[in-house]
């Protein structure tokens, strides 16, 4: 396909992007067009099309955030006040907590500006505009197809896309040097944006509620309803006297932003429009069948089954001692949380039969183009090379699953060692303080005596999962010869003898470089390169087919299906879901669309047998009070928790406001139902829903457990 068919179809997808079902899709806000705009109306939303996205002015794309480049948040006041979730902020409460000051189990309220805590590292992204550049990628494409005429599409591989997308980007970042411009493939490869982005690194926290009120329910309700989390933190974006981003300095002042959400106290009644603007991260609902039952039977696989091993251990550590359970909450809770994800999504994926219903769709377009030479030519060998290319690369994918998961994601020691291994002997003054800086942060959340127990488990569970010799890490052959096989004994005899424990372990570094050759923690992280490599390299044909094949099946459902809504997966760049609070009914059993007050208090009665029920006494006699003001309901006079609407949401999405038809925030969404876990590979319309924390739920804390009349008066613009 020449570079001129290639974007006449571009422009062909693209025309067809924005054709939107009520509740189902992840829109492109730049991309919304009069007949979606005319079917979000319909179902109560006011805001125009330039009132959500207005490049060249104000609209309320200029008050959602990207949260730290994991998840969203949401201004809320004229100086800079940013709601996200308690779990979004976890990280950042966690880092700010001490034995002494545990602010992640007791809360924090900052009663002024001076109270507010820098939280290093940490930084919110403002858009400011998208733009298709899908020409510029297709024409750089192009000349390799020319240069090369005789290789086919499907071994020009990734490496070389990706070059160009990077070399893109680089033109458009030299040109907006004071910006974060980040291009990203949309419809699996099939078109290119870039987005432009003001990136601000001064960001303080300024409240959240107690670790039992923020994380209530624990893993136990984790991607459950109904919930009870008030799942929300508060921080501020802070900015140079002129408003523009600057490192944090006591110079910096309350950013004064484009646009801040206004919060609204009027609730909302099952079918109200309902929508969320946020940044989900990763969806993959056109991905064919044979990547669906790899992703179930070995990607998802090995995160379950690792990270079950590696949890069990942390566990009982964290029980045990609380200085430990506060160096390893936030690792916990990252780790846990896709943990038990991917336990909901195979099993989703398996109730609702998603492989089989993706197979259908493959047989529809395969006898869509039945009889059509043109089409024939283009689509019928993208089914026996995907098929072969997946069959090809499956020992590889779980050999890789289990490596990642054991030596990136596992054992924790490696991560030390690869600093160390990576600083030249002759390091320069500012190499050897980046360095130490690194590793400070890193020694302030790290047990050795957790991570040898870690590492004698996972290495023998390893062993087991993947017994092939050839993705065997070179440590096996030290624990062979040296330990007679036994891994606990490897990890107890590294572990005495390492310098890789403490922060001394820099200065003993650069004092003796014979610790490079002896060290055995050194000596372990050198041959973990080399198996990613080689694990990597194993399987490099079979992807560069597997992604021509996506792409061309992305390309041919969209073209069959030309009437039909179509949206591109999720890849953390803005997006717009909307439709309407619902309820649903699953197995038998029918979920109301809202919490309130008794339900938390029932749940906390269990408390003495569920640990993730525990709440201190003063929250339990704040809720037993009843006393709700402003923040009742209207309807039912109850103080609501939670809600869920059919929005459709996925990870990424955490932190996102949800608007109602007015633009005004009624919550932030926070998780999605276990019954609809296969979201992230297919959508079902009756089943999804996306779990929110009702905003007068939050006030509420603020105002009557915080007492922070001066966080409530500036968020309701009062004097």
């Amino acid at each position: 396909m020449n570079c001129k068919v290639k974007y006449l179809w571009l422009a062909f997808v693209l025309a067809f992007a924005t054709k939107a079902a009520a509740d189902e899709g992840m829109w492109m806000l730049n991309k919304i067009d009069p007949k979606t705009a005319e079917a979000m109306q319909s179902l109560g939303c006011k805001l125009s099309p330039l009132d959500l996205y207005n490049p060249n002015g104000e609209s309320l794309k200029d008050a959602v955030v990207d949260f730290g480049d994991f998840c969203s948040g949401v201004v809320v006041s004229p100086n800079g006040l940013v709601f996200t979730n308690h779990h979004c902020g976890y990280g950042a409460i966690q880092s700010l907590s001490t034995p002494e000051d545990d602010i992640l189990k007791n809360g924090f309220v900052a009663q002024s500006y001076e109270e507010e805590r820098p939280v290093p590292g940490l930084f919110v992204r403002f858009l400011l505009r998208t733009e298709e550049c899908s020409s510029r990628v297709m024409m750089a494409l192009d000349s390799i197809y020319r240069a090369n005429p005789t290789v086919p599409a499907r071994e020009i591989d990734r490496d070389k896309l990706d070059s160009i997308c990077n070399a893109v980007e680089k033109e458009y970042q030299l040109a907006h040097p004071d910006l974060d411009c980040q291009l990203k493939s949309y419809y699996g490869g099939n078109a290119y944006y870039i987005s432009f982005y003001k990136v601000y690194e001064d960001v303080r926290l300024v409240f959240t509620a107690t670790e039992s009120l923020g994380k209530f329910g624990g893993d136990t309700d984790n991607w459950m309803w109904p919930r009870q989390t008030c799942d929300f933190s508060v921080f501020r974006i802070y900015a140079s006297r002129d408003g523009e981003p600057a490192p944090y300095s006591k110079e910096n002042v309350p950013l004064r932003p484009k646009r801040y959400a206004k919060v609204s106290l009027d609730g909302y009644e099952a079918g109200d429009f309902c929508m969320t603007v946020g940044y989900p991260g990763s969806t993959s609902r056109y991905l064919s069948s044979w990547g669906i039952r790899e992703r179930v039977e070995d990607r998802n696989i090995s995160v379950i089954q690792v990270r079950g091993k590696k949890q069990d251990v942390w566990k009982r550590w964290m029980q045990a001692d609380r200085n430990i359970a506060l160096k390893y909450a936030s690792k916990w809770a990252g780790s846990s949380n896709y943990w038990k994800n991917s336990i909901g999504m195979n099993k989703a994926i398996a109730n609702l039969g998603v492989i089989g219903q993706k197979q259908q769709t493959e047989q529809q377009i395969k006898s869509w183009y039945e009889g059509r030479e043109d089409l024939k030519r283009r689509f019928e060998n993208v089914f026996p090379q995907l098929e072969k290319a997946y069959a090809e690369r499956r020992e590889a994918v779980h050999a890789s699953g289990f490596f990642n998961e054991t030596f990136v994601r596992g054992i924790e020691v490696a991560r030390v060692a690869q600093k160390l291994n990576r600083l030249p002997q002759d390091a320069d003054s500012s190499q050897i303080a980046a360095t130490r800086q690194s590793l400070e942060k890193f020694f302030k959340d790290y047990e050795p005596r957790v991570d040898e127990e870690t590492m004698a488990v996972l290495l023998q569970n390893y062993r087991e999962q993947v017994t092939s010799a050839k993705y065997q890490p070179a440590c096996y052959q030290t624990i062979d010869s040296l330990f007679g096989g036994d891994c606990r004994a490897y990890a107890a005899d590294l572990f005495k003898r390492t310098i890789c424990k403490d922060i001394s372990c820099l200065d003993a570094l650069l004092a003796d470089s014979t610790l490079r050759d002896s060290d055995p923690a050194l000596l372990y992280e050198q041959g973990i390169p080399d198996m990613s490599m080689q694990i990597g390299g194993s399987m490099r044909e079979q992807n560069n087919v597997i992604g021509q094949g996506e792409r061309l099946l992305t390309q041919a459902l969209l073209e069959m299906d030309q009437e039909m809504p179509h949206y591109s997966d999720a890849n953390f760049s803005m997006r717009l879901s909307y439709g309407f609070i619902q309820d649903y009914t699953a197995g038998g059993t029918h979920f109301d669309f809202y919490t309130a007050a008794p339900s938390l208090l029932a749940k906390a009665e269990r408390q003495n047998e569920v640990e993730d029920y525990r709440l201190e006494a003063d929250i339990v006699e704040l809720m037993k009070r009843g006393q709700w003001g402003r923040y009742a309901d209207k309807r039912t006079g109850q103080m609501h928790l939670c809600f869920i609407s059919n929005n459709d949401i996925t990870g990424g999405n955490s932190g996102s406001p949800m608007f109602n038809g007015r633009g005004e925030l009624i919550g932030l969404a926070f998780d999605g139902n276990w019954e609809a876990m296969s979201g992230d590979i297919s959508f079902d319309n009756s089943l999804q829903r996306c779990i929110g924390v009702d905003i007068r739920f939050v006030l509420f804390l603020i105002e009557h457990w915080g007492k922070s009349d001066r966080l409530i008066r500036e968020i309701l613009n009062q004097r």
